[in-house]
């Protein structure tokens, strides 16, 4: 997504429309929530992500060059401002993008978009401020992070960084244009799995998120340096390089997933792969089907950038592939956000109307639980209004998802809820928040659906409109409880 900046600063952004498609139906596995129709017959709204991308390599997001702690705050105080006014409840923010880190880290030096010089110390505890500003405004901070990639150049006439004194060199891939760790070696892996058990143990991250980086294409890595050598010393048991090079991707995803759930297992761990899941098995070497079927993953986002009826990379049907390869995991849909308003993109990107279409397609398929935008900064340049549209289809506030795997008991549910007067008040115990639903119709045999009218602390809130009204209760895991029974305003 990351790869499209990234191949932008490249010159090589065509990559995109490259990626193969198949002509795979959709899955029709159940969407996790809710667990089925309500009794009464009352339709309570789905639950949804709504998440932004903020990526931090080049400072592209944030800090947008600004070096100063102040200027710093302020920015991305804006952003999660706006995310807020909009009912956005997820950022993933890019913590680690090129073997460095966004906090003070045994295994990586301070990003250079921090201060403008890597390894730099900025002189505060940026993480915990991000992550508390996040939370407070009760939005999920997600930890993105790049597994593999360790620097960028234009070509070999550039030197690359000097590598971080805990580095190996013989870890290390130096390709014409992208630096990385060594895939083939087990001592990368275990590097990788420590440095994600050391960020979930210092911060109170609610995820770990991994872009669509693993072995490097060929058109963004320029000239590469072989890996037959590798392949010859590590590689036996395996009939071809292509097989053992994604056994060694499979091996740091699992590691990664063993890590968390070993750690912090109340920590969701995503990824977001390119568009197109042949290009991700066959040229990044990344057997996302697999992974889903394995339960390595919490969550899969796939990127999907192009519009309905691309001739490569069509939405419609990239969303019925993923979802049927993501088996039991959960999805949501990546949508590429910079590309509304840019005159270089195709005729769709020139209307708000594709976006709606996009997020309504998502809707209709159960697997899908909710969308993600790339990336931050063009939420706040609302070209061509797209930012307007996008919030104007989140007005209400949305439920964040249970995500499968928690060590809390389900919450107990909402008590004595009842209306006095213009107020509706209820009860609850233990740590949990309350979703207060309202159902504007509630004859019975009539269209009974209903919308979150707020997600709150709070055991009363004030109603002024005829209907009825609902109460759940959410753990910290955003398991559920069973909704109270309707109580009606006349």
């Amino acid at each position: 997504m990351i790869k499209h900046i990234t191949k932008l600063m490249l010159g090589l952004s065509l990559i995109f429309s490259i990626y193969s498609c198949s002509k795979d139906s959709p899955g029709d596995t159940p969407e996790p929530e809710p667990p089925g129709p309500d009794p009464n017959g009352l339709v309570y709204p789905a639950k949804e992500m709504r998440a932004v991308w903020l990526t931090t390599a080049w400072g592209l997001d944030w800090p947008l060059g600004d070096y100063t702690v102040a200027g710093q705050r302020q920015k991305y105080l804006a952003y999660l401002d706006k995310f807020k006014e909009m009912n956005v409840n997820t950022i993933f923010f890019q913590v680690r993008a090129m073997g460095d880190a966004y906090y003070a880290s045994d295994y990586e030096p301070w990003a250079t978009s921090i201060t403008g010089t890597r390894g730099k110390d900025p002189g505060y505890d940026i993480l915990t401020f991000l992550i508390e500003e996040a939370h407070a405004r009760d939005i999920e901070f997600h930890a993105w992070m790049n597994p593999y990639r360790i620097a960028t150049r234009a070509n070999n006439g550039t030197a690359y960084p000097p590598l971080h004194s805990s580095i190996n060199a013989s870890w290390v891939v130096s390709h014409e244009k992208i630096q990385i760790y060594n895939p083939a070696r087990e001592e990368v892996r275990k590097r990788i799995a420590d440095i994600v058990k050391e960020l979930i143990s210092k911060y109170d991250v609610d995820g770990v998120h991994l872009d669509d980086y693993f072995y490097p294409d060929p058109s963004s890595a320029g000239v590469m340096v072989s890996d037959q050598a590798d392949y010859e010393t590590y590689g036996s048991g395996f009939s071809t390089i292509q097989a053992w090079r994604r056994a060694n991707v499979d091996k740091a995803i699992e590691g990664i997933h063993n890590a968390i759930v070993a750690t912090k297992p109340g920590v969701v761990f995503s990824i977001s792969p390119a568009a197109g899941k042949d290009y991700n098995y066959n040229t990044l070497y990344a057997d996302v089907a697999k992974w889903c079927q394995q339960g390595w993953l919490d969550l899969l986002i796939p990127q999907l950038y192009q519009e309905i009826g691309n001739n490569y990379n069509d939405f419609q049907t990239n969303l019925g592939i993923w979802t049927q390869f993501a088996y039991d995991v959960p999805v949501v849909i990546g949508h590429g956000f910079y590309k509304f308003g840019d005159s270089a993109q195709p005729a769709a990107f020139q209307s708000t109307t594709e976006l709606e279409k996009q997020i309504d397609m998502a809707k209709k398929n159960k697997k899908i639980v909710g969308s993600a935008m790339y990336s931050a900064k063009y939420v706040l340049d609302n070209k061509i209004g797209i930012t307007d549209k996008l919030s104007s289809l989140y007005e209400k506030p949305g439920v964040m998802p249970f995500l499968g795997r928690s060590n809390d008991a389900a919450p107990t549910s909402a008590a004595n809820v009842r209306i006095e007067g213009n107020r509706l008040k209820w009860s609850t115990s233990g740590n949990v928040k309350s979703v207060v639903y309202y159902f504007p119709v509630v004859a019975s045999g009539a269209d009974r659906k209903g919308e979150v009218l707020a997600i709150t602390e709070e055991h009363t809130i004030a109603v002024d409109k005829k209907g009825g009204y609902s109460v759940a209760t959410l753990g910290v895991d955003h398991q559920e409880s069973k909704p109270s029974d309707l109580v009606e305003k006349n």
